[in-house]
């Protein structure tokens, strides 16, 4: 087998396992009595323990550098908290007020804003395929959110808040750490980021004050969203972008609303409309054109475990 083709199994498979972790949690808030204000705070802490465990065996003076410097740290509260830690929680309040499709489909949008940051800050106009691809996620979140309708919205405007909001945390985190990522390992500062979202997190919601005790079903799901979602998604995923490249990667990485719309349509019941269907076609083409269409590299989402 070819790297090529290895990779592209690779970053496909990643890509689907976020799609069926934001399912579950479809599943764990309709069937299981979870909500988004529980859930997050133990998957991201579960998760960071086991990858700063993880490092703390391996090479417990690098799991410790970064705090050693102000600027490192100040750079890793900023990626961990406001960019991967809110963005997961707004990722399943989105799941909670709607769906997983819809959630997933909505963050996906990030490369668009990635672009239109990237144009303002080098001061240049976009390109064409550039300007094309800001106005398919247009398009493709109006489809989705209005079918077509000038007049109301077939979510809820928190749905489409939280879901825009999770997009412009997935901006923060793939924007912000581009020093910190040539200098630490990108899952050992996953590590942190999940272990101080869910300890700020349990903070502030106290999941043991809910009164809620998972089942044997409850149990397996969270086992599913942290290591399915979180550890055997990021590590598929990255080994494949480093077998083809980000950039093709990415068209892959369309594998994520895929599975969460037809698992979410044919498992969970959701419905599922041909205005989706035209809103997800937007956003895939949104992604091709990003993927293929630029000469020099555009910045594109990272896929860090923050995803479903």
């Amino acid at each position: 087998m070819t790297d090529r083709v290895k990779g592209s199994i690779l970053a496909f498979g990643g890509a689907a396992c976020w799609g069926l972790s934001g399912c579950t949690g479809q599943y764990l808030f309709t069937y299981e009595g979870m909500n988004a204000t529980w859930l997050t705070p133990i998957r991201l802490l579960l998760a960071g323990l086991i990858l700063c465990a993880y490092y703390g065996i391996r090479n417990p003076r690098l799991l410790i550098a970064p705090w050693r410097s102000l600027r490192d740290a100040a750079d890793l509260v900023i990626y961990g908290l406001a960019g991967v830690s809110c963005c997961q929680l707004l990722y399943f309040m989105t799941i909670n007020l709607s769906t997983a499709g819809m959630a997933t489909i909505l963050q996906d949008v990030s490369p668009a804003m990635i672009l239109a940051i990237t144009c303002i800050l080098a001061r240049r106009a976009p390109r064409l395929f550039e300007l094309a691809s800001i106005l398919l996620a247009m398009l493709g979140v109006f489809l989705l959110t209005t079918h077509g309708s000038l007049t109301h919205l077939v979510i809820s405007p928190a749905a489409l808040a939280t879901g825009l909001l999770s997009a412009v945390c997935v901006v923060i985190y793939t924007m912000w750490p581009k020093r910190l990522q040539s200098i630490y390992p990108t899952p050992m500062l996953q590590g942190w980021a999940f272990v101080m979202g869910g300890t700020l997190f349990c903070l502030i919601f106290r999941p043991w004050a809910a009164g809620y005790v998972p089942g044997p079903v409850g149990i397996l799901g969270i086992a599913i969203v942290v290591c399915v979602g979180n550890l055997l998604a990021f590590c598929c995923y990255m080994q494949g972008v480093k077998l083809i490249g980000p950039q093709r990667s990415s068209l892959y990485s369309f594998a994520e609303p895929a599975t969460a719309a037809l698992i979410s349509t044919f498992a969970l019941g959701s419905p599922f409309t041909l205005w989706d269907a035209l809103g997800f076609g937007c956003i895939f083409v949104m992604l091709v054109l990003l993927s293929a269409g630029a000469r020099t590299p555009v910045p594109q989402a990272q896929r860090s475990g923050a995803k479903g």
